[in-house]
């Protein structure tokens, strides 16, 4: 038997009076936070939610998001959670696909949750949010309730958590991958478990710790790194709902953070941040940082050395997926880093190069040296269940019990690992995932597109942006603006294109499909 809320009870069993949320001047222990879970779990008792059950998530990082979180597994059911971007169509398709029969939003996103959730007759509940807890979120539909209102509803802050096995699912962590509609990764309560002491020990963390939850904790880097490894610890996680790098340094500041994840756009937005010196105590915020940790995307190295010079805080690398729980690799305190590198497969974890007929590709003998390029594939604790309704995606994915990540790297002599090229398609914006196929099934229902691919360019802040090359089917036209404008009705803001580029064909390869290295910016 495994539950993934065991990290939060043992952690009040041992530290309840410790801070285990702050949020802005808001501060809740061990205890309290508990103590709301349970009151959570109760409430989904009370609306007919059982073990096994599907409960979406759709929060911003604010102390809604544990309560809930740990609520769900209490109870026995697995946690779906959604990116609180997402447009009404894809609240939907996410609540439909995922068979949840409740979801919890925010009121600041209410209306694109709401409008996802009349479109799903499975999902019976909507538990909301308020910006304001002492003025509860009202609506005129009675299937919406306020969520401390929904706290009142399940009443007793003693519950008796819902015994899990360790294989059943806890977690269901949405990933597009290259094949267009979004599936499902099923995470394990070992899994998550396994993966939050693992990042517990590669970062270090400790009873007394605090850290900067900047990172969404809708996303599984948050969720894992950050939150689920700070309650494994009994450390205290301080929440910034919304990044900024003015906010991030303040929160430093004030709650004397020492320990920071966020992927490299974060970075350069603390260490670029015009006048930090004068407004912020940075002397006082390097002596109490002790770890950074950085993912999502490749760290230029430039930008690791000038961050760390700054703040005095060694930056750790590592590489992980959705499919991973998700971390997979990682640069450790103990031995050397090397820039560049992803680092080395975490304890319990196995990695491996494979080439295009999936034979392993040799780790080099000779020091200095880089094996041939092959994709990384993975095997371990950290490996998903499998893709939710998906036996033919987890097939694809799954050879010989090895994960194939669709990532191309190489590996040297000493066993650390260089990221080559990333999932062809995928691109990365400002640390989010977007997956073009997804953009363009959704562009091409315009009644005036005929074809379209989706690419990403360079982008000085954000790594990458998106970019749509369209054609217009035959006597059609159109502007930039009016497919922009048709695409943020569909996609959520990081996903939808900013530059449209028109064109009256595409590339092509022999077999007919669009050749997008010929797409040039």
């Amino acid at each position: 038997m495994l539950n993934l809320s065991v990290l939060l009870e043992a952690s009040t069993q041992d530290y309840p009076d410790t801070t285990a949320v702050i949020f802005n001047e808001m501060k809740m222990s061990y205890r309290e936070l508990n103590a709301a879970a349970n009151m959570f779990a109760n409430g989904l008792r009370k609306i007919g939610v059982k073990r096994g059950d599907k409960v979406a998530v759709m929060l911003p990082n604010l102390p809604y998001f544990p309560i809930a979180y740990y609520g769900i597994l209490k109870m026995g059911a697995t946690v779906v959670p959604f990116n609180v971007l997402f447009t009404g169509r894809e609240v939907a398709y996410h609540l439909k696909d995922s068979d949840a029969v409740a979801l919890v939003g925010f009121a600041m996103f209410a209306e694109s949750a709401y409008d996802g959730f009349t479109q799903v007759e499975t999902c019976k509940h909507l538990i909301v949010g308020s910006a304001n807890p002492k003025e509860p979120f009202s609506h005129d539909d009675a299937n919406v309730i306020d969520f401390n209102q929904f706290l009142g509803m399940g009443g007793s802050p003693v519950f008796d958590t819902v015994q899990t096995n360790a294989d059943d699912t806890a977690v269901i962590l949405y990933t597009s991958g290259t094949t267009g509609s979004p599936k499902g990764a099923e995470l394990t309560h070992s899994n998550m478990v396994m993966n939050a002491q693992g990042s517990v020990d590669l970062v270090d963390m400790k009873h007394g710790d605090v850290a900067l939850v900047a990172l969404p904790l809708f996303h599984s880097f948050g969720q894992t790194v950050l939150m689920n490894a700070a309650f494994r610890s009994g450390a205290t996680i301080t929440l910034l709902a919304r990044f900024t790098p003015d906010a991030a340094l303040g929160i430093m500041e004030r709650d004397n953070v020492t320990i920071f994840a966020g992927v490299p756009t974060m970075y350069w937005a603390l260490y670029s941040y015009p006048g930090a010196e004068k407004q912020f105590d940075l002397e006082k915020i390097a002596a109490n940082l002790r770890t950074a940790a950085s993912g999502g995307a490749a760290m230029p190295v430039e930008l690791l050395r000038n961050f760390e010079e700054r703040f005095r805080v060694p930056i750790l690398e590592g590489y992980g997926l959705s499919e991973t729980s998700p971390v997979a690799s990682f640069n450790v305190r103990t031995k050397p880093r090397k820039p560049g590198s992803i680092g080395l497969p975490i304890w319990g974890v196995q990695m491996a190069l494979v080439d295009e007929n999936d034979e392993f590709i040799p780790k080099p003998t000779e020091p200095g040296t880089l094996s041939d390029i092959g994709e990384i594939v993975i095997r371990g604790h950290n490996v998903m269940k499998g893709y939710y309704k998906r036996p033919d995606a987890t097939a694809s994915v799954m050879t010989k019990d090895w994960f194939h990540t669709g990532d191309l790297g190489r590996v040297d002599d000493e066993g650390y690992y260089f990221i080559v090229d990333r999932k062809k398609e995928m691109i990365i914006r400002g640390g989010f995932n977007v997956y073009p196929r997804e953009i363009e099934e959704y562009l091409m229902t315009h009644p005036k597109i005929s074809l379209v691919a989706v690419k990403g360019v360079p982008h000085d802040k954000l790594g990458e942006e998106i970019k749509a090359y369209v054609v217009l089917k035959q006597g059609e036209q159109a502007t930039a603006e009016e497919i922009i404008e048709f695409a943020k009705q569909g996609l959520a803001a990081y996903k939808y294109p900013r530059l449209i580029e028109f064109r009256s064909e595409l590339p092509m390869t022999a077999t007919g499909k669009i050749l997008k290295r010929a797409l040039t910016e």
